[in-house]
């Protein structure tokens, strides 16, 4: 077999297998959110943002060294192992009865986060730098495990316990999914071909370690929190989102969750072939300006709010003499006097239109209601009617899922984007650097959901998740206009001064103009 063939071989392979490990790493954010809603477990919203995160904890913490072992023994061994440990936690899930059995073998079969940091060090080493974009963005599609099991795992489950009549039954999903880490670990240690860069088998742990001295190495990590960690969090986070906050069946949320994933998972492969083309700062750029604008729609919960709004008062002392909808009449000693008053017309929304219309802007009325009856004696500038605007916004899930679609989407092409960075700047340590990337990312995916849960139970809005994400997202886009205008400083300080000579100019053009 030639070199090429062996090559796709262990692309395909390596795909596979971590589409599998990615659809057994997103479990919990399924079967907890199934658990708890059929009340098999009474767990919090801050637990079950622990258990959905606790395997990520374990993907994230050992894709350091998984990484460095990748690079020092070949992806072939360690990926096989990795698989077959796997496979006897996800196995062990399905016999546990309480909280801390969950997190025990969460902690376990979470190994399975670390086949990206494998993967990316096992693909890179097959492939030429002008190909590495395309084949770590194909690599990266397994992401998509993520919707197989937010669409697979509920129909299972309802399958499994033939739609709630044997509840115990649940416990076959994390045998079956054990059933598939392991068959694929065994074709996967049967089919593949080793590789290892005679150079990175010859370092030292040290040595190894020495690029996490950069600052460049933490950004592209930050940036991996946001768009890999993220996209982890709101993966298993969707389900239980949408239904606790749109009363949503398991299934339909599992479904609406996958518009999300699966798409987002699919085109990393095209954001490698973007980043290729078009450079991965480019790329990032435009990412990180659409997840700013997204998440900040994101932001909107669904409202019904009344509020106080202009009311009427008197102009002189008097006496009420007549109370209508639209008008309030009043005798005093300059006369009679008649304040017209601003009728109630309709509700702001129909019932209908409230359940089953699709509002895209919020919509308001406002009226005012007489607070004094006929007869009443009144003060100068007291208040005749008040004054009242309903305000409401639909938060239209189909809207809604059309903005997560949008930034599931920029945030898969940021994931390859992020993973074109390292082979460029770091070609002998992808397994490291992209291992140490790999865990801050990772780590954003088990601190995400956990932030949520406490978020939500402290101000009981869903909607938080997304001030939190916008929040992160500008944080990512601060730091990369600091840090290209010190390479702009650095490299090319003529550019820079041309660039502050021309705004200048053009400011003191406009002022002279005025």
């Amino acid at each position: 077999m030639t070199d090429t063939a062996k090559a796709w071989t262990v692309l395909t392979l390596n795909t596979i297998a971590f589409g599998i490990c990615f659809a057994c790493w997103t479990t919990n954010g399924v079967l907890i959110t199934y658990l708890v809603d059929n009340g098999t477990f009474h767990f919090t919203p801050a637990q079950i943002g622990w258990l959905i995160g606790i395997p990520v904890l374990t993907g994230s913490l050992t894709r350091l060294p998984i990484g460095m072992l990748t690079d020092k023994f070949g992806g072939r061994p360690v990926y096989g192992l990795l698989l077959l440990i796997s496979a006897v936690f996800m196995y062990l899930e399905g016999a546990v009865d309480s909280y801390a059995g969950f997190m025990w073998t969460g902690l376990g079969f979470g190994l399975t986060g670390a086949a990206f940091a494998v993967g990316i060090a096992y693909t890179s080493v097959w492939f030429s730098k002008d190909k590495q974009g395309l084949a770590l963005g194909i690599f990266g599609a397994g992401n998509a495990g993520a919707a197989l099991t937010s669409v697979g795992a509920p129909q299972l489950l309802n399958w499994f316990t033939e739609h709630g009549a044997n509840p115990d039954n649940w416990r076959m999903l994390p045998k079956t999914y054990a059933a598939m880490l392991l068959v694929t670990g065994v074709v996967f240690l049967l089919f593949t071909h080793n590789r290892v860069v005679a150079e990175t088998k010859a370092k030292t742990i040290g040595q190894l370690l020495a690029p996490l001295k950069y600052s460049r190495v933490w950004r592209f990590g930050l940036y991996y929190f946001l768009v890999f960690g993220g996209f982890m969090a709101l993966a298993q986070w969707l389900i239980p989102y949408y239904v606790s906050a749109y009363g949503m069946s398991v299934a339909l949320a599992g479904f609406l969750a996958s518009i999300f994933s699966g798409p987002s998972g699919v085109i990393r492969a095209v954001g490698g072939w973007m980043s290729d083309a078009w450079g991965a700062r480019s790329v990032m750029q435009w990412v990180l300006g659409i997840c700013v604008v997204c998440f900040a729609l994101l932001n909107v919960p669904r409202m019904d709010i009344w509020s106080p709004g202009t009311g009427v008062m008197a102009r002189a002392k008097g006496v009420v003499t007549g109370v209508e909808n639209t008008h309030i009449e009043v005798t005093s000693n300059l006369g009679p006097a008649r304040y017209p008053l601003k009728a109630k017309q309709d509700e702001s929304v129909s019932e209908q239109d409230r359940t089953d219309g699709v509002i895209i802007f919020p919509t308001s009325a406002t009226w005012q209601e007489p607070v004094v009856k006929v007869g009443d004696q009144i003060a100068k500038k007291q208040l005749l009617a008040k004054g009242v605007t309903h305000v409401f916004f639909q938060a239209n899930v189909w809207i809604f899922t059309f903005l997560v679609f949008v930034a599931g989407m920029a945030m898969g092409i940021g994931k390859a984007a992020v993973y074109r960075y390292i082979p460029d700047y770091f070609p002998q340590d992808v397994g490291v650097v992209g291992g140490m990337v790999g865990v801050l990312g990772g780590l954003g995916g088990f601190v995400c959901p956990i932030i949520f849960g406490y978020l939500m139970q402290f101000t009981g809005l869903w909607t938080t998740c997304w001030m939190f994400l916008l929040v992160l997202t500008i944080v990512c886009v601060v730091w990369m206009h600091i840090v290209v205008r010190s390479m702009i400083r650095d490299e090319a300080p003529m550019v820079l001064q041309h660039i502050k000579a021309n705004a200048f100019a053009t400011f003191a053009a406009e002022r002279g103009g005025d």
